[in-house]
Parts: C-alpha cells; sequence; structure tokens
C-alpha cells in the first residue's frame, strides 16, 4: 500500500497486519507486500484471488518462523506461569 511501511520483529505479526489492510487494497495497482531482509516472501493484489508466497523455498522457511515463534511465545508463558505465586 502506498505511504505505510512498518516493521515487525515476528513474521506472524507482519502477516496479521497485512491481512488486515487486504480491504483497503481497492485499487488494481496497489499491494501490500511483505519482506524477508531485502528478499519479497509474501504479496497480495486484487490480480489474484490470494496471497502470493514468492521465491522457492518461501513458504517453508515462513512455516519454520511460524513454528519457531508460537514455541517461543509457549516458552514465555511457561516462564510467566512458574513466576506466579501460586
Amino acid at each position: 500500500m502506498p505511504g505505510i511501511r512498518q516493521e515487525f520483529e515476528r513474521w506472524t505479526d507482519a502477516l496479521e497486519t497485512a491481512k488486515a489492510l487486504i480491504p483497503q487494497c481497492r485499487s488494481w495497482t496497489e499491494d501490500i507486500r511483505i519482506y524477508d531482509g531485502d528478499d519479497l516472501v509474501w504479496i497480495y493484489s486484487r490480480s489474484h484471488a490470494f496471497p502470493q508466497y514468492i521465491g522457492p523455498g518461501t513458504y517453508n522457511r515462513l512455516a519454520r518462523l511460524f513454528v519457531a515463534e508460537a514455541m517461543a511465545v509457549t516458552a514465555q508463558e511457561v516462564e510467566v506461569e512458574e513466576e506466579e505465586p501460586s
């Protein structure tokens, strides 16, 4: 989307934000992109029915990031539960 640029530490946060922007993508010339560093990995535009994962092995790499982020969140939740007094 023109004029919008955000940086995220987590892939899942970037994906959630991008999906929330989809209804605002109304023009055929607008698109929503997610980059991993300098590499374009995800794009949505009105010219495709669904978002596209770009590049060989990208879907696998992003799936691994998703699993790693989910494991990190779970580990943080366990630490918080252990610290809370009963």
